[in-house]
């Protein structure tokens, strides 16, 4: 409630600060808009979904939300606990997504620990991620140029004095599906640099039910979908576990957040026709669905 009232209170005293930009297209007519039209369907967790779709109506087009998969709290938090009450003992925490911040920084208040308990830690943070520990006075010490775990690691690699020092993951548990290769491979990578290595659930990613999806699958077979977009591996396991066969989505274009999301969506059997090369945001993501449109047209 406090940061609430504090941003209230600037919009306030600050009234430009609501004044949109120059670049804003909210009084666009849509036919002007580059995804006029386009129905895309998201898969993302709801926490990123309403990021994602609103990124999709400011370019005109039209999201179906459809997540495949959802993160939530554990249901046995002790090793996040663990890990939580003995911060002082690592030199680095590496937060490779939105939800493994959100989700530690939530049981640090449920714990009664400080903020300031981690500034005893180097950190790591991926593209806006970063912004987000930032906002709360925190230090981002590595925030790659790829907004990537593997440009964590190319970064980590540079540093001389790396070798055997504690760095803390926190990653999800994955309920339900197989899990992605993301998190073994990137602590694998740090295993290699020569880091001490402590991986903690720090929430929980699991299946939902298809049977809730039964209206987006039919439009998806009839080819009333433009768009599938993935901006992870699990939400494309997930999305497998929905459909019968490649015959279900062949009408779409397949979308996807990034190189690693590509891959391992085409090592799944997925044929990707759009790859983000800007995956720090999903600006960048609906830019690229809008650039592929622009040159089919064409």
């Amino acid at each position: 409630m406090r940061l609430f009232v504090v941003s209230l209170t600037r919009r306030i005293l600050n009234p430009v600060m609501s004044i949109a930009p120059m670049t804003d297209n909210r009084l666009t007519p849509s036919s002007q808009l580059s995804l006029y039209g386009k129905r895309i369907l998201i898969t993302a967790p709801r926490n990123y979904a309403a990021r994602f779709a609103q990124q999709i109506i400011y370019q005109g087009g039209l999201p179906f939300l459809a997540p495949t998969i959802e993160t939530c709290y554990l249901t046995d938090p002790a090793p996040l606990d663990e890990s939580l009450q003995h911060l002082n003992t690592f030199d680095w925490i590496a937060f490779t997504s939105r939800n493994g911040i959100d989700a530690l920084l939530q049981r640090m208040e449920q714990l009664g620990l400080s903020l300031a308990s981690l500034n005893h830690c180097q950190l790591c943070a991926i593209g806006q991620d970063a912004e987000r520990l930032t906002a709360l006075g925190l230090t981002v010490d590595l925030s790659p140029v790829e907004p990537s775990p593997m440009g964590i690691i190319h970064e980590l690699a540079k540093k001389s004095d790396i070798q055997g020092k504690r760095i803390l993951v926190p990653a999800p548990e994955v309920i339900g599906l197989p899990e992605p290769d993301v998190i073994p491979n990137f602590i694998a990578e740090l295993n290699c640099l020569g880091l001490q290595v402590t991986r903690t659930p720090a929430y929980v990613t699991r299946c939902l039910d298809p049977a809730n999806y039964s209206v987006e699958l039919d439009l998806i077979r009839q080819g009333k979908i433009d768009v599938i977009a993935f901006s992870s591996t699990g939400e494309v396991e997930g999305f497998l576990k929905m459909v019968n066969s490649i015959d279900d989505h062949a009408q779409c274009q397949i979308a996807c957040f990034g190189p690693y999301t590509a891959a391992n969506a085409q090592r799944l059997g997925l044929p990707v026709s759009i790859i983000a090369e800007d995956y720090s945001s999903f600006a960048g993501f609906v830019k690229a669905i809008a650039a592929f449109f622009k040159k089919s047209s064409l």
